[in-house]
């Protein structure tokens, strides 16, 4: 096969991956704290050729001797773009958007029958009720995860209150018919290395084996507790809007779409040269 004919080929299947990632992020334009992913290409191994050494000793060279020939581009990585997203005033009590880069919220997710924390950014909480017989409710996500405080249980209270506030520290204040109050602190984490979060969909994260990579909890990630609530910055009765700008991912979008073509159309040119030099009697 026809060395340029590899080569787009092998770039082709890279920028597929690179335009799921795009659509990727234009199909969540409009969900709330959703971070999105950036794509960053790399060279695949190239072949040297030294046809001309004399070259290397040419006054005023600026580039290696020889001829590099390549064969096509790699995704070398997706990042996690954590930049903060537009505020969106809601004016909903249950609704919160954090102001501040890296920082997530604490939820419980059943992963096959098994109760696992995860992360998450979309701060659109509900109540759910408690099939106890009891007039409490538990303070959940969207998804109806519940939302843990920062000793990691769920945040219950009676269903009959007055009034709800949440702190720009996430602490969250109930006010009962009575007048009588409860107090509870959201779980919210400082991520260090974003790019060890799991995406398990649904806007969620998950926490990685820290274990199996060598690393400390802290390392990764911190708990805001103590005194370090003092860096947590939350708005109620606001939303963080997705950081999708559209601007720039039709942009990308269009500059794929176009390096597609090219590597599609330098197959085929390949192949009608093939055609002529196989045509020649």
């Amino acid at each position: 096969m026809n060395r340029s004919m590899i080569t787009a080929t092998n770039t082709m299947t890279q920028l597929q991956k690179q335009l799921d990632n795009i659509g990727h992020n234009l199909a969540n334009i409009n969900t709330n704290g959703y971070k999105k992913r950036d794509v960053q290409f790399s060279e695949l191994l190239f072949q040297q050729f030294n046809n001309n050494q004399s070259q290397a000793d040419a006054v005023g060279r600026l580039t290696p001797a020889g001829i590099r020939q390549g064969v096509g581009a790699k995704l070398g990585q997706t990042s996690l773009n954590l930049t903060q997203g537009s505020i969106q005033q809601t004016d909903r009590p249950l609704d919160l958007a954090f102001t501040k880069e890296g920082q997530f919220l604490q939820v419980l997710v059943e992963d096959n029958g098994i109760q696992v924390p995860s992360l998450t950014r979309d701060g659109a909480l509900y109540l759910s009720p408690l099939n106890n017989g009891t007039n409490q409710v538990s303070l959940v996500t969207s998804e109806g995860h519940p939302v843990l405080d920062s000793d990691g249980e769920l945040i219950v209270f009676l269903d009959q209150f007055k009034d709800l506030t949440i702190s720009t520290d996430g602490r969250i204040t109930v006010t009962g018919q009575d007048g009588q109050t409860q107090n509870f602190e959201l779980s919210v984490v400082q991520v260090n290395k974003p790019q060890l979060l799991e995406a398990k969909g649904n806007n969620l994260f998950g926490l990685p084996n820290f274990a199996a990579l060598g690393l400390e909890e802290n390392e990764v990630m911190m708990q805001l507790v103590g005194q370090a609530r003092a860096e947590i910055g939350i708005t109620q009765g606001a939303l963080e809007q997705s950081n999708v700008d559209m601007a720039s991912e039709m942009s990308e979008l269009m500059l794929t779409q176009r390096s597609y073509q090219f590597n599609a159309k330098s197959i085929s040119l390949a192949d009608q040269m093939m055609g002529l030099v196989n045509g020649i009697r």
